[in-house]
């Protein structure tokens, strides 16, 4: 696969990625290389990695737990001491082999190590290839509050191995495939609907969309890297979807949701707004809200549930001047930003979900 040039990056897919990796570890003349992996990873992934990484530089593997529970400022202090420990300087590079949790996390860590160090992205999970490793955004979270602190530091590559989606179980593959739905959904009617007909796609179809749903980040994110304008297109379906996620991973009678599960809840309920709006029709609600909920299974909320997620709008990122910042669909494939929605739609769009 031709590779994808981002802004001061480029994206490499399979076969590429080891010829590009061996030629930057020479031409750099890095100090160190920091391999930073989760468990999963370091058992499935990080061996096939090692065996096809030719470079005389030493190597030294951190290690932290699974999970976003992780992803915070706690790690970061624990591996910027490791990396001191280990001799690491303004010479070193990371490389963060994983999921969002990793990249993200790792993507902080070598941005903030010595004022920045050079770093290369090879995500693990569908997620991280479509969406968290792609645009220079990395951070952590603030408690149970998602990704509060953080900068934009774009990584010398993103290494995609679509190898590593053999290791996935089926509920991280749905998780990503929520990302590719929003790309078509904000972008793409064409992709969107070629994603609707999945039970008929091969593997080779697979690497094909996942190509084109990292083309769509790109190019919105290459239009607007600090997310000023064009890149909060992006945010469809993470305004409500961040809140839920973040409050059911806060509330321990609840189970923890994967991004992408929160996310496609999210989507259903702010296409509802987007329907109250006035801004897509009800075909096309009908439409996206039978797509996601065939692929994901109905999360219940209660009364109190719902009242908790609302208190938790305040924190989104996108917020101006304490109001609430939408950025919902004006038709399938066309997105509209800066929308600001009164509780009471909120409330509907729940109420509608509950019917599922």
């Amino acid at each position: 696969m031709t590779p994808i040039q981002a802004n001061t990056y480029s994206i490499y897919f399979n076969e590429d990625c080891f010829s590009y990796l061996e030629n930057q570890l020479k031409k750099e003349s890095y100090s160190k290389i920091f391999i930073l992996v989760d468990e999963n990873t370091n058992e499935n992934c990080l061996p096939y990695i090692l065996s096809n990484l030719a470079t005389e530089v030493e190597i030294e593997i951190i290690e932290i737990e699974v999970g976003e529970e992780s992803k915070n400022i706690y790690t970061c202090l624990d591996l910027w001491h490791t990396m001191i420990d280990f001799g690491g300087d303004r010479k070193s590079i990371v490389l963060n082999i994983g999921g969002g949790v990793i990249t993200d996390l790792g993507g902080f860590v070598a941005s903030t190590f010595k004022r920045g160090i050079d770093f290369i992205n090879i995500p693990t999970t569908l997620l991280a290839m479509v969406d968290a490793s792609i645009g220079g955004k990395n951070g952590v979270d603030l408690g149970n509050l998602k990704n509060q602190i953080g900068v934009i530091s774009e990584p010398k590559s993103v290494l995609i191995l679509t190898k590593f989606l053999e290791t996935l179980p089926a509920n991280e593959m749905r998780s990503g495939l929520a990302e590719m739905l929003k790309h078509g959904l904000i972008y793409d009617k064409k992709y969107w609907d070629k994603l609707k007909n999945l039970n008929n796609l091969s593997t080779n179809d697979l690497d094909t969309l996942i190509k084109e749903s990292i083309e769509i980040k790109n190019t919105i994110v290459s239009q607007d890297l600090t997310e000023n304008g064009i890149r909060k297109a992006l945010n469809f379906g993470h305004t409500l979807g961040h809140a839920i996620e973040s409050y059911f991973l806060e509330s321990e009678d609840k189970k923890t949701l994967l991004h992408g599960e929160a996310i496609a809840v999210g989507m259903i309920l702010e296409s509802h707004l987007s329907l109250s709006l006035n801004l897509i029709s009800k075909e096309e609600y009908a439409e996206i809200k039978y797509i996601i909920t065939d692929i994901f299974e109905k999360i219940e909320f209660t009364e109190n549930d719902i009242k908790n997620i609302l208190d938790l709008l305040i924190f989104d990122k996108k917020n101006e001047f304490g109001k609430v910042q939408f950025a919902l669909l004006n038709k399938i494939g066309e997105i509209k930003i800066n929308q600001t929605v009164d509780n009471s739609l909120i409330l509907l769009a729940f109420e509608d979900y509950s019917h599922i």
